[in-house]
């Protein structure tokens, strides 16, 4: 198995990611229901985070916690969403990749978690 490599690489975890999560009975009305989202938009933005972190791209410069606010003002966001969020996402990655850049998403996604839920304020 590769590793992550490019913003190839990035589009498809991202799309096997979501199409994970909207169906997932604990999370899925956040992506679903709870916002609206233009999921060809979103996908992209989020590749540009990605891309961000683990290729020091600087393709995304926007406020990361901005819609996390909004969205913990209209459902809030509880500790369980984000361990949830998180084991799709390292699933995501574990059955497409593996090296360096895979296991650096994997970290980077626990921190990730644990500094918004602490912003929030989860419990």
């Amino acid at each position: 198995m590769k590793d992550i490599r490019n913003r190839k690489d990035l589009e498809l975890l991202v799309a096997r990611f979501y199409s994970q999560i909207r169906k997932d009975a604990k999370i899925g009305f956040f992506f679903t229901e709870v916002v609206d989202l233009n999921f060809e938009k979103h996908l992209a933005i989020i590749c540009d985070f990605w891309e961000s972190l683990l290729f020091d791209k600087m393709t995304y410069q926007r406020n990361t916690m901005l819609p996390h606010l909004k969205l913990n003002k209209q459902h809030k966001l509880e500790a369980s969403h984000f361990k949830t969020w998180l084991a799709h996402w390292q699933t995501s990655i574990n059955a497409n990749f593996q090296g360096e850049k895979a296991e650096l998403a994997k970290t980077k996604a626990e921190q990730i978690a644990k500094l918004m839920q602490f912003k929030l304020k989860t419990s």
